[in-house]
């Protein structure tokens, strides 16, 4: 069993008054987590998974003498799925100003369908936690970084899932590709009025394929024959969902330099390399430098988050083609990254970004990513 490193934060913060949301993709282990949590008070903590009707139509109620009859006298209570229960804002809400002595964990996975329901009735009433597919710093925890070496390709082309991390290669093929088709969309295709669903699909392997480059919003809106505002929506909302996230370009003091440029990525690499069907072994892909620096990414934004790290993320391009992979801002202090998997790889470093923002800028490859990430 790996341990998440959120799990002694949200145990930290039970019981301060707060209601604890655990945020996260299907089938990252929000449900393990929440339960493990939740074992460690016996008898006093009670699960209740609000996709099951009965559930939800218990909970949908917002009088407190009817909830507190429904979740009893237990000290903690899982949620699980709560983004099913009507109007869950206003249910926690009402479980935190007049149900005492218990502590409410709620879990989800349609992220702006249950972060809608609830920033607004549960300001100042709420601790959220966001949990990825398993971290490279999670699994050392676990195995040590001399077997994370081993694995490392694996990680690349088959993704973090808790569930895939157990499989070999055939199966867990066989699984990721099994996950992307049938969660991927789930929460869009549910929670929101998307009636090209086939569309979606198209986008999101263009975002796949488009790994590493710059996104052009127009161009896709031409391919896909919709417009570049419903373009713009769609990965908003794939973003929403954990299944992508955008990195956008640094500009300061140049005029050469792109400003309104825009990065795509994926949480996890397994999912992305599902999404074109492409599973080969590093040697054998053209795309292995742009998997390399989705991976490389992805983790850094795991680790910080997790660390309760907080900078400013970017890439840096100019328009003759000068450009830094990744770059972090942090009281003013700027810090480059260049993602090269192997070592023999050749960098060359922009002094134009060096001299003008005073910044170093640092390799990042399969013999020392463990400084990077770790």
């Amino acid at each position: 069993m790996i341990t998440r490193l959120i799990e002694n934060s949200v145990i930290s913060s039970l019981f301060k008054g707060k209601t604890i949301i655990i945020y996260g993709a299907r089938q990252v282990g929000k449900t393990t987590l929440a339960q493990q949590i939740l074992e460690k008070f016996g008898n006093e903590g009670k699960y209740y998974s609000c996709d099951i009707l009965s559930v939800g139509q218990s909970l949908a109620d917002a009088e407190p003498e009817k909830l507190k009859a429904f979740l009893g006298d237990y000290k903690v209570v899982v949620l699980d799925e709560a983004q099913y229960i009507p109007d869950i804002g206003r249910i926690l809400k009402v479980l935190i100003d007049h149900v005492e002595d218990i502590q409410i964990i709620a879990t989800g996975s349609s992220g702006f369908d249950l972060a809608g329901k609830t920033s607004e009735p549960m300001t100042g009433r709420v601790i959220t936690y966001r949990l990825y597919p398993f971290s490279i710093t999670e699994i050392k925890e676990k195995r040590g970084w001399l077997e994370i070496n081993p694995l490392l390709e694996k990680l690349l082309v088959y993704g973090s899932y808790p569930e895939i991390s157990l499989l070999g290669n055939e199966e867990a093929e066989k699984r990721i590709i099994e996950l992307a088709s049938s969660y991927l969309y789930k929460d869009i295709l549910q929670f929101e009025d998307i009636r090209r669903s086939d569309m979606l699909k198209k986008l999101v392997q263009m975002l796949a394929l488009q790994t590493g480059n710059e996104v052009n919003y127009n161009e896709l809106a031409v391919s896909l024959g919709v417009s570049r505002l419903t373009v713009i929506k769609y990965i908003d909302l794939l973003e929403k969902t954990f299944v992508l996230f955008r990195l956008n370009s640094f500009s300061g003091n140049l005029r050469k330099e792109l400003n309104k440029s825009v990065k795509i990525y994926f949480y996890d690499t397994g999912i992305r390399n599902a999404l074109i069907n492409n599973f080969n072994p590093l040697h054998l892909r053209n795309d292995a430098g742009a998997l390399w620096e989705n991976f490389c990414i992805a983790e850094r934004k795991k680790k910080l988050e997790y660390s309760g790290i907080h900078v400013n993320s970017y890439f840096w391009r100019t328009y003759d083609q000068k450009e830094i992979d990744y770059i972090e801002e942090k009281n003013g202090l700027i810090t480059g990254y260049e993602f090269k998997y192997s070592p023999k790889q050749k960098m060359k470093i922009p002094k134009l970004f060096t001299n003008t923002y005073n910044a170093e800028v640092k390799r990042v490859d399969s013999s020392n990513y463990w400084e990077f990430l770790g």
